[in-house]
């Protein structure tokens, strides 16, 4: 057997690969959740984690942002959920004696798995400009350190500011308003690399970039179309409201260019059925779609609509709620009326036949749901993709009533929470005008960088600190050997953190690591213990609550370092008027010393309270926040499409929109291929080294591939190969020695493992407008270097 060297300096000679499964959880699944709980965190701790995970007076998963139900099981988490609060809950911490025995230079060499294995971050630590190694520091002196590094830049835009989805609302809050308190918009978060096509999207069509729906929508609908995702791996949880769903008489309808377990049948753990009996088939129709096409397909069900409209006149579309509430069907009649069926179908790989059931299965259905992820938001027309979706779902007047809408689905618990929060490089200027009447000063009003900015204004030499609250960022990106040298170009690198990972061993000539809580502990400030709140992918504001000591003395919350930070980095003296005009008068980062002095930090670390009553005076929907989030259950936010039909936009009305159709050219001998997450794996955690719905097990070093392009490659299954991505003007990227696997994706299509596949995706590959990485359309070249290994 062939054996490929891994970045940890070992091999996958266990690697094998066996059948793809069609069905997800059951027996299976609770194995598999609660092997590594009670193995790592023991049974006491495991049941008093397990029982309060996701409940009313518990706290909220840190793994994805699906919604809870009113009405809760004694046992609300899924399998990754599971593995998530192990992961964090582990009582296994990094040894003080590590710094000293590992340089830098060795850990890169590690893998993800091996690094996050190694347990939680308990003291910070530093790495001076001349070593080699990280080494214990104090917070005091941590803080002082950052401080004087940021207010000696020459301008406040030299640095950025991270955010990662697991940060809680209040903590959003207050990051922000410190990085504009010290002058900047420069806040890149993990929205820039998911969600921020569905923003933009959604912001110019409907006036708003948030789901349409309620989870209770779910058990009212007719149709469920899932469009790029996979419920299974990414948010199981999903699959309950789709069996829910499916009791209520729906459809379901899934789009994928994989066929994935968790849609074709699911076993309810919490049921007799899903435990002894076949469980529940889910979709009624799988398109498997070729990469990219998704486009293609939502015109072409669009066309049918509108041509069995015009068949039938009166019969098909919602002409009251078209003509009461949008603009631009006409336009929208005539750019379809072109539309070439050749295109659609080379562009999707499907059959007219197999359109035309989705069209027809759309056309009866009175209530439709639209579900997607970044299968959608990842293209480069995906923002257009995106307009498209809600060009299908205006038709038939299908957002603004029961058991009908639009609904992305997020990938981090409150990713989008920190975005209503403020964590953007594009905030508004009607909420910086409330922000800075609320604490007395001027917010910068020039748009910062995003996340592909940010590594692009590193590479100029623009920006030379960057500080991370939580996330993986280096693992995160695209382009993974341009990113690192842009990281390694900065002066100063801090990331606040939970535990190991890539980011923390690719550094600046400085590097700071300073631990924090998790959301399963107890938060204790000066005022007593203390919770904070998230907002999941239905607009549902709860609280959060810890409910284990800290694993380790002297480990602060995400709170206090922001605090401790600002207290530090701004200081005292003249008051927030003075430090804004010593700033306009020219002066630096540094002249922002009194920027900030008549925010209470102190309080915000002491009382959680006093943060969420700041928010009510500049959030819309949060007026009574500090009462509302106290009810069980918390509260909704308001939703002017699915709560009245109306629509923010620039006319006041929703906006049909035309959308020119560019499919992909996939060049012969290459294939168009995506990124993905294996199942035990969680954004760029990797929780263990097996993927068992796709019959992966022990290893990562694989890509999927149709049979029939294997056999017209020339290639075989079994067979180590070199992946190499083409970019006009610049050398081939490669991810060198990957298995081939032979598995049913569309013709034409691959997929990786993300992160590792993240090399092969340029900086430059960024869907259009919304500027998020291209990582599901990757044209590649797959080239032999190696014999057959065994399976």
């Amino acid at each position: 057997m062939s054996k490929k060297p891994l970045n940890d300096g070992s091999s996958y000679p266990d690697l094998e690969v066996g059948h793809p499964k069609h069905e997800a959880v059951g027996l299976p699944g609770i194995f598999h959740s609660m092997e590594p709980a009670l193995t790592h965190l023991g049974p006491a701790r495991t049941a008093k984690l397990l029982t309060s995970i996701n409940q009313k007076d518990g706290f909220d998963c840190m793994s994805c942002a699906w919604p809870d139900p009113d009405k809760r099981k004694a046992l609300e988490f899924c399998e990754n959920g599971a593995k998530a609060v192990t992961w964090e809950a582990t009582p296994v911490t990094v040894p003080t004696t590590f710094w000293a025995e590992n340089s830098l230079t060795s850990l890169l060499d590690k893998s993800e798995y091996w690094l996050g294995m190694h347990g939680r971050l308990t003291e910070p630590v530093y790495k001076r400009a001349d070593s080699d190694h990280y080494e214990p520091i104090s917070w005091d002196e941590a803080f002082a350190l950052i401080a004087s590094r940021l207010n000696a830049l020459p301008s406040p835009d030299n640095a950025a500011f991270y955010t990662s989805g697991r940060t809680a609302n209040e903590t959003a809050f207050a990051y922000q308003l410190f990085v504009r308190a010290f002058g900047t918009n420069n806040l890149p978060d993990c929205s820039n690399m998911c969600h921020e096509s569905t923003g933009t999207a959604l912001g110019e069509t409907i006036g708003i970039g948030k789901s349409t729906i309620a989870y209770d929508d779910f058990e009212h609908t007719d149709l469920i179309i899932i469009m790029g995702q996979n419920p299974g791996t990414n948010h199981p949880r999903m699959l309950t409201a789709l069996e829910d769903a499916k009791k209520t008489g729906a459809t379901i309808v899934a789009v994928n260019p994989l066929p994935e377990a968790g849609l074709f049948r699911y076993k309810n753990p919490q049921t007799a059925r899903g435990l002894i009996g076949h469980g529940t088939a889910l979709a009624d129709q799988y398109l498997q779609i070729r990469s990219g096409g998704d486009m293609a397909l939502l015109q072409a069900v669009a066309k049918r609509v509108l041509d069995a409209e015009a068949a039938a006149p009166g019969t098909v579309l919602d002409h009251a709620f078209l003509s009461s509430y949008t603009l631009g069907l006409e336009e929208l009649k005539a750019h379809l009326a072109n539309l070439d069926e050749a295109d659609v179908l080379t562009a999707t790989g499907l059959s007219s036949a197999e359109i035309d059931e989705l069209a027809d299965r759309y056309i009866r259905a009175d209530r439709t749901i639209i579900t997607w992820a970044m299968g959608l938001t990842q293209q480069k027309k995906a923002v257009e993709t995106l307009r498209d979706l809600i060009n299908l779902l205006l038709l038939k007047g299908n957002i603004g009533r029961p058991g009908a809408g639009a609904s992305p689905i997020r990938g981090h618990s409150n990713v989008q929470g920190d975005r209503t929060m403020g964590v953007w490089e594009q905030m508004s200027d009607s909420f910086l005008d409330k922000l800075g009447a609320e604490f007395e000063f001027e917010p910068p009003r020039k748009h910062g960088t995003d996340a592909l900015q940010t590594i692009e204004a590193m590479q100029r030499g623009d920006i030379s600190i960057f500080f991370a609250m939580g996330g993986n960022f280096v693992g995160a990106i695209s382009d993974t050997a341009a990113a690192e040298a842009a990281m390694r170009g900065t002066s100063l690198t801090v990331q606040v953190s939970t535990k190991l990972n890539r980011s923390h061993v690719v550094t600046g000539s400085e590097a700071l690591i300073l631990p924090t809580l998790g959301r399963t502990e107890v938060d204790v400030q000066a005022t007593g213990a203390q919770f904070v709140s998230v907002e999941d992918s239905v607009c549902a504001v709860h609280g959060s609550h810890g409910r284990i000591p800290p694993v380790a003395p002297g480990i602060l919350s995400e709170i206090a370092i922001v605090s401790r930070l600002a207290r530090a980095t701004l200081g005292a003296g003249a008051g927030a008027a003075a430090g804004a005009t010593a700033g306009a008068a020219g002066g630096g980062a540094g002249a922002a010393d009194a920027r900030g002095s008549r925010i209470d930090w102190k309080g915000f670390e002491d009382d959680y309270d006093i943060i969420r009553e700041h928010i009510s005076h500049v959030v819309p929907g949060f007026e009574n926040f500090n009462a509302d989030v106290r009810r069980k259950g918390g509260f909704i936010l308001p939703n002017g499409p699915r709560d009245s039909r109306t629509f923010n936009t620039a006319t006041g009305k929703a906006m049909i929109t035309v959308n020119h159709l560019e499919p992909i050219v996939r060049p012969e001998g290459r294939l168009i291929l995506q990124t993905m997450r294996a199942h035990d794996q969680f954004n760029t955690t990797i929780y263990s080294l097996n993927d068992r719905y796709r019959g992966i097990k022990a290893g990562r070093d694989v890509v999927f591939v149709n049979p029939l392009d294997i056999a017209e490659l020339g290639l075989a299954d079994g067979q180590r190969v070199d992946i190499y991505s083409e970019w006009p003007g610049e050398a081939d990227r490669v991810l060198p020695n990957i298995r081939v696997v032979s598995y049913p994706t569309a013709k034409g299509c691959a997929a990786a493992y993300y992160p590792e596949a993240n090399v092969l995706i340029p900086l430059a590959s960024a869907a259009d407008r919304s500027n998020t990485p291209v990582s599901k359309a990757i044209l590649v070249r797959l080239e032999p270097v190696g014999a057959l290994v065994a399976g």
